[in-house]
């Protein structure tokens, strides 16, 4: 069955009857013919018209969502999971999104496998002085495996950053971050919310990474935001790509978890991104530390117009 999300077409609002207008109830016979005739003609209307499609909400979250087996604000859910593995796959601190807007899309329950999620929804850029023009849409089709993380997701996303143009914003990250000297010790953002602009490559490759592990740690019933960047140990390599070992704090919705884990990560613009974590949580085998090389085990299309 499917569950859809849209919005209810706004209904006409009910007058009250007019000052010193009489009631049908008390009218006289031909009125009462001509009410009748009327509401006979309604009804069989009413009977000719199509029926709405099963399952179909008429607004807001799913209808009700423990009728449908659905958490509320399951297509956000599901845009934001689609979006954590899009930042990584893209592999690029210059391209990183944000969810905008939901604008459409539906939800299939499988009782015995999980839910299965398509939509439509903007995103806008992360870094917030880009300026406009950076936006973006997206259709994805996230499966949520019942009670289990890593949801797999196919995502295409047009408007986005042209890829010499990333390339050329990654590389002048790329040449700031080398000049980092190690270990860096510092919470990010500050105690006031801000990110200083010097030390913005650092956050924007922690954000990067952690795309990673906020995507194979989501569910349809959890998701997660990076919180703090606590510390970061920024290693020398042969090859010349970024080597980073750094701890972030996640925050869990809906439980409003800290979640401590530590995250290393090598970038190099232009290559796939290589992750590897362990989180201090209780964790099942499924959910235990991952790793990752390129490449995750969901399908995906990510398309660059």
């Amino acid at each position: 069955m499917w569950v859809g999300e849209q919005p209810a077409p706004m209904q006409p609002r009910r007058q009250p009857p007019a000052p010193g207008s009489r009631d049908p109830r008390a009218a006289g016979p031909k009125l009462a013919l001509l009410l009748w005739f009327v509401l006979q003609g309604a009804a069989a209307a009413a009977a000719a018209a199509p029926a709405e499609p099963e399952g179909r909400a008429p607004a807001g979250e799913a209808g009700d969502p423990t009728a449908a087996g659905l958490p509320r604000g399951i297509l956000q859910q599901a845009a934001r999971a689609a979006l954590h593995f899009f930042n990584f796959r893209a592999a690029s601190p210059s391209a990183l999104r944000v969810l905008g807007a939901v604008h459409q899309g539906r939800a299939r329950v499988d009782p015995q496998k999980g839910c299965q999620v398509e939509l439509v929804f903007s995103t806008e850029s992360y870094d917030l002085e880009a300026g406009g023009g950076r936006g973006g849409k997206c259709s994805a089709r996230v499966f949520f495996r019942n009670q289990k993380p890593r949801p797999a997701v196919n995502v295409t996303c047009t408007r986005l950053v042209g890829k010499e143009q990333r390339l050329r914003e990654d590389r002048r990250l790329y040449a700031r971050l080398r000049q980092l000297h190690s270990p860096f010790r510092a919470s990010l953002p500050d105690s006031h919310g801000r990110v200083e602009a010097s030390l913005r490559p650092i956050w924007d490759l922690a954000f990067l990474g952690s795309s990673y592990v906020m995507w194979e740690k989501t569910t349809q019933f959890s998701q997660y935001y990076l919180a703090q960047l606590r510390s970061v140990n920024h290693w020398k390599t042969s090859d010349g790509a970024i080597d980073f070992d750094y701890t972030v704090l996640l925050h869990e919705f809906p439980t409003q978890e800290i979640l401590p884990c530590g995250i290393h990560l090598v970038w190099y613009p232009g290559k796939p991104l290589k992750v590897k974590y362990q989180c201090e949580s209780l964790q099942t085998p499924e959910e235990a530390s991952g790793t990752v090389e390129g490449s995750a085990a969901a399908p995906t299309e990510l398309t660059h117009l």
